[in-house]
């Protein structure tokens, strides 16, 4: 489930906007402060940040820096600071838009929607999660601190299960959005080595898999502490 954070100190703006946006069925975490904005950012899978500039305890523009440098979360600012410099500023850090008070409600949910849908297009770039980080852009792969050597198919397999995590891929549909080419046939036992030798590369004891984990009869998963219970489904 898409979770979006805003980060606003004005608490009936701030539930405003959640009740505007609830009809598009996104999770709504809310914080009036950086402080609040940086601890749900560590304990939470946010998919967006509504984040205002003029907080209790500092710029916003410090934690749109500061998430810009760590993830590939958009974030839109949303704030009364109207002054073209301001908004360059904004902009040049790498917010995703930019919208000034007062608004309209109808306006912020298309653009968020728009933002929303660029980045279900784009898949995962980035996943940060206790001791990993990957990173699918640039190739690196890091566990605790040690980083990973992954096949090109490997890397196909996990950011297939990450950015499906939660949810059970069947061994059929992970073959066939792996092994792309139609060139031949693939028998599913080169799923298995890949699975193996993922395992291998990321699990403490790949025998009884934390992340990779089998659904016997249908497929895999990919879980962690933030994904909760798992459930089976198609991919979205």
């Amino acid at each position: 489930m898409e979770k979006i954070l805003i980060v606003e100190d004005d608490k009936a703006l701030s539930n405003g906007i959640a009740l505007a946006l609830k009809a598009e069925g996104y999770i709504f975490l809310q914080t009036q402060d950086l402080a609040g904005a940086r601890e749900t950012l560590e304990h939470h899978e946010i998919t967006l940040v509504i984040l205002d500039l003029n907080l209790p305890d500092g710029n916003g523009l410090e934690l749109l820096q500061e998430i810009k440098e760590k993830q590939e979360i958009p974030v839109v600012i949303l704030t009364a600071n109207d002054l073209e410099t301001e908004i360059v500023t904004g902009l040049e850090l790498g917010a995703d838009d930019y919208i000034t008070k007062p608004f309209s409600l109808m306006v912020l949910r298309a653009r968020i929607n728009t933002q929303m849908r660029k980045r279900r297009r784009g898949g995962i770039q980035v996943y940060q999660a206790g001791k990993f980080y990957f990173s699918f852009s640039s190739m690196e792969f890091i566990r605790g601190n040690q980083r990973i050597e992954l096949s090109k198919t490997e890397q196909k397999l996990l950011r297939l299960l990450i950015e499906n995590r939660g949810l059970t891929l069947s061994r059929a549909e992970l073959v066939d959005r792996i092994w792309t080419d139609g060139a031949q046939y693939v028998d599913e036992n080169a799923l298995s080595v890949t699975i193996k030798r993922l395992r291998d590369k990321l699990e403490d004891n790949p025998s009884t898999p934390r992340y990779i984990k089998t659904v016997y009869g249908i497929g895999y998963t990919w879980s962690d502490e933030r994904t909760g219970a798992l459930r089976s489904g198609t991919h979205g």
